[in-house]
């Protein structure tokens, strides 16, 4: 993975996530998402544990229907949005990678 941005670094508004709850990034060619739960959010790498591949087919799609999990739209596994651990799928136990973030004055940015 390729070295992050320095801590401080705006990702997004907080209110970019709005409409589908994420939000697909691409920083100097590392692909992260950040994505909401409540009043919290919480940033990954954008790849999936079991093949590499990007977890969103469609841009900012990262969320289940229900909107409880992350999803990887290429198999179908399903991540806890609070910590990352896959609960379901060809995957299962293993992790997405995180990426500290944080809100601060309606951004989201690195930590």
């Amino acid at each position: 993975m390729t070295d992050l941005p320095q801590p401080g670094t705006i990702l997004c508004a907080v209110s970019d996530l709005d409409v589908t709850g994420a939000k697909g990034i691409n920083l100097g060619g590392t692909g992260i998402f950040v994505v909401r739960s409540g009043a919290d959010v919480f940033g990954y790498v954008n790849s999936c544990p079991h093949i590499g591949v990007p977890l969103d087919m469609e841009p900012d799609e990262f969320i289940s229907d229900f909107g409880d999990e992350i999803i990887c739209s290429t198999h179908g596994a399903r991540f806890r949005i609070e910590d990352g651990e896959c609960v379901a799928g060809p995957c299962t136990g293993d992790m997405l990678t995180p990426v500290a973030v944080k809100i601060q004055d309606d951004q989201i940015v690195l930590a």
